[in-house]
């Protein structure tokens, strides 16, 4: 199959009433675009309305790993020069996502930016309050690290240290590496069908633990200036 020039990777957990609408929205927002959706162990359906789906590819957990291992595996298996992620309840719009493409012209990272948050009162605090603290610790430079919508080169995948959290702090662990970030203005939209998988309480707390766990990993982070690292093999290595 052809290398496509861009992946969009989908993780879902029990999703199935949103999966079909949300897969014809990222088909008319790219067409062309190959599709990776991750199976994070759902009980509901979804798995087998992925397997339905024509044109897609697929990773199916055996059972609930989170949302971070679902968008790392996902990322791992996509082939398209640019990665975008969004997350499967159907708030991110992929109508959203030419723009996240676009604005890699000037940077390494292109982060989505709810600008209106179409949540209850108690999450658009929660999540202030949090975006807050991260910054104070790790000075990311991000105001939403909690928007799925991401875009990447595929490369860069491979800075990325696999952890439960992880989700949450690609921007911090990119620009630790030296890469360019930016944040482009994103549709933000309420939940319509399914039931949210996170609590704010239990969101909170892991919150703090990894916020820990992640500036200790920073500190340690090895540094590779962007483009030192060429993989191809010489004709008299792979001789």
């Amino acid at each position: 199959m052809p290398t496509p020039e861009l992946s969009v990777i989908v993780p879902f957990y029990n999703e199935a009433e949103n999966v079909g609408e949300l897969l014809r929205e990222i088909r008319a927002a790219c067409p062309g675009a190959e599709i990776v959706a991750v199976d994070d162990g759902s009980t509901d359906g979804t798995t087998d309305l992925l397997r339905a789906e024509p044109s897609i590819r697929t990773v199916f957990f055996p059972a609930n790993r989170g949302q971070s291992a679902a968008l790392y595996a996902g990322l791992r298996l996509a082939r398209g020069r640019i990665c975008v992620m969004l997350d499967g309840d159907g708030q991110n719009d992929p109508a959203d996502i030419p723009a996240l493409v676009a604005a890699l012209a000037q940077a390494d990272l292109a982060c989505g930016w709810r600008r209106n948050r179409r949540d209850t009162w108690n999450r658009r605090v929660a999540s202030r309050i949090a975006n807050r603290v991260r910054r104070a610790f790790l000075n990311d430079g991000i105001r939403d690290t909690g928007c799925s919508l991401k875009a990447l080169r595929r490369e860069h995948v491979d800075l990325l240290v696999p952890f439960n959290g992880l989700h949450r702090f690609i921007p911090a662990l990119l620009r630790n590496a030296g890469l360019r970030l930016v944040e482009v203005p994103v549709n933000h939209r309420p939940r319509l069908r399914g039931v949210s998988k996170y609590t704010i309480g239990g969101r909170a707390l892991r919150g703090i633990r990894d916020l820990f766990g992640v500036s200790w990993l920073l500190k340690r982070q090895i540094r590779f200036p962007v483009g030192l690292l060429d993989t191809s093999v010489s004709p008299h290595e792979s001789a």
